[in-house]
């Protein structure tokens, strides 16, 4: 049987850290607590579940915190966790059986991490698997016995655990003024925030989020040096930047580039509904938010084709009288909600 130890980084988590730590209570030889600066509770809680704690100094980097826990671990494998996590009964019995029966070349093993939607900022769906169980040391071995070369991709298993997220509040404020401070410090973000930061700012940003991320997009759009994903991902949130600021001709030159290609955005659609419903124009506005829902594809949020244009069709139609259209896509609109983000 595997031995595990649990690695956690945390902050100010009195109100959730009991909670999960009794979760884990009897499913890994250590639990290791790296606090990055407490001033609640949160210290004293853990004391009471493991002596492995331990003082990170924040320097805004979580990837820095997660690797020093990491350092500290000393069994087979290593799980992480996080505060706003729990795991119920069903899924602690099914932990332990693949604790029990978890083969030794396999190197991480993916778990569904549940109830995404209610809090969570940058995800679209409500179930997705993620790597939750590492194993600490890795194993190089060769392979293929002629033109044998040495295997670099991880044997990932996707066990049937399901890690359910149950936080307090949304940390999407906290999440912008990282990517700032990225954007400050390195002057770019890696592909990876480029994108995570766009679908932040589309499923749980406000317009002022919007407004400090323009300077960054709009730069980046102004460069020759990007991919057809960066530049589509760009019209997305500059298309909204130019609406919110009322900049009509940046609304359409951004608009129209991203109409021009044979994939438009349903985000971008979605704007210039928005724009023309401010208007008062309703009927031409009924033409884009149709197109965001049934003629485009979404490229940050789901709800952007889908429940977000269905509700506004349903106003436009309310405008224009028309109380059929009104009540066709207001059920519309909450069947698909029920649909994808119940």
């Amino acid at each position: 049987m595997i031995t595990i130890s649990v690695c956690m980084i945390v902050k100010n988590e009195e109100p959730v850290l009991e909670r999960c730590l009794n979760s884990l209570r009897g499913l890994a030889e250590e639990i290791i607590i790296v606090d990055t600066g407490s001033t609640d509770a949160t210290k004293e809680i853990a004391s009471r579940f493991t002596d492995k704690i331990f003082d990170f100094k924040w320097i805004h980097d979580f990837s820095a915190a997660r690797n020093y826990s990491f350092s500290k671990a000393t069994q087979d494998y290593i799980y992480v966790a996080d505060a706003d996590e729990v795991i119920d009964d069903v899924n602690r019995q099914r932990f332990l059986l693949l604790k029990q029966n978890l083969l030794p070349e396999i190197e991480i093993v993916q778990m569904i991490y549940a109830n995404q939607l209610q809090f969570n900022t940058t995800y679209n769906f409500n179930e997705e698997y993620r790597p939750k169980l590492y194993k600490r040391l890795r194993e190089f071995r060769w392979v293929d016995p002629i033109h044998e070369s040495v295997l670099l991709q991880p044997v990932i298993y996707d066990s049937d655990i399901i890690v359910t997220h149950l936080p307090l509040s949304n940390h999407a404020g906290r999440d912008f003024m990282t990517f700032q401070r990225v954007i400050e410090k390195e002057g770019k973000l890696s592909k990876k925030l480029f994108e995570m930061y766009a679908k932040e700012l589309f499923i749980s940003g406000k317009e002022a989020d919007f407004l400090d991320a323009f300077l960054y997009y709009k730069t980046f759009s102004e460069q020759e040096n990007f991919d057809d994903r960066e530049r589509k991902i760009s019209e997305c949130v500059l298309s909204k930047c130019y609406r919110i600021q009322k900049d009509i001709a940046g609304l359409m030159k951004c608009a129209l580039k991203n109409l021009a290609d044979q994939k438009a955005s349903s985000e971008v659609c979605y704007e210039l509904g928005e724009y023309f419903f401010e208007s008062e124009d309703y009927k031409e506005a009924t033409i884009w938010y149709y197109n965001a829902a049934y003629e485009t594809e979404c490229e940050l949020s789901i709800r952007y084709s889908g429940d977000l244009p269905l509700r506004k069709l349903s106003k436009c139609y309310k405008y224009l009288g028309n109380k059929e259209e009104e009540e066709a896509y207001q059920t519309l609109a909450n069947d698909w909600y029920d649909k994808n983000m119940g």
